[in-house]
């Protein structure tokens, strides 16, 4: 099979990588799973957890952190402005991509994601720790959070479906099928998909309705 192109290729750091530099003091290694209990069964050495609910969103607004909440986060991580973060996890990394993208909204560029995460890494017999890190604070300044280059609004939305163009929501596809949701002739619960699986592993519908490689 011919190798596929990946997208923003910059953004991943391989397993290999990552074992050479697990003790480098200017990364931070970020484990975010759909299974908040797996961190405790074992992560790798030096990781910090991050709760994908309660870490990332704020408790009172249906909204995520504001700048304040999140400097307050990233510094109790040992993270500051110049950290290089690798966020890693469950699922693919699906929760772990949701934090790298949180972390886009306040606009921290030292920001990677450990192709083939979780799995990848234990899969490969690499080291697990059930040790509970001591980082030193990190000193986070966060600016205020910018949204929109990264994030989609309901009139955008609108938009977008009105000029027939494909609108994806990161739901299970079975969920989609239960629940039947569409809007206005367009698939909108379509199901997630891993833009590094192989073809043979990727769902019909993905390439059907346009949501290729990139």
């Amino acid at each position: 099979m011919p190798e596929q192109a990946v997208p923003n290729p910059e953004v991943l750091v391989e397993t290999e990588w990552l074992a050479e530099h697990l003790d480098d003091p200017d990364i931070r290694i970020v484990e975010v799973d759909e299974d908040v209990l797996l961190y405790d069964v074992g992560h790798i050495p030096g990781a910090v957890k991050i709760d994908w609910v309660a870490d990332l969103n704020d408790p009172v607004r249906r909204d995520y952190l504001d700048r304040e909440a999140f400097s307050r986060l990233a510094s109790s991580r040992g993270i500051s402005n110049d950290t290089t973060v690798i966020f890693y996890g469950d699922k693919d990394n699906w929760w772990a991509t949701y934090a790298f993208w949180v972390f886009k909204l306040f606009r921290h560029q030292r920001a990677k994601i450990l192709n083939g995460g979780r799995k990848k890494w234990i899969k490969e017999g690499r080291p697990l720790s059930r040790e509970t890190p001591q980082v030193p604070p990190g000193r986070y300044e966060a600016p205020e959070r910018d949204d929109l280059p990264i994030r989609a609004f309901r009139d955008q939305v609108l938009e977008h479906v009105r000029a027939g163009r494909n609108l994806s929501d990161g739901v299970s596809a079975n969920a989609a099928e239960v629940a039947g949701l569409h809007l206005g002739g367009q698939l909108l619960a379509a199901g997630w998909v891993n833009p590094l699986a192989d073809d043979d592993k990727r769902p019909a519908w993905a390439d059907h309705n346009g949501f290729g490689r990139g």
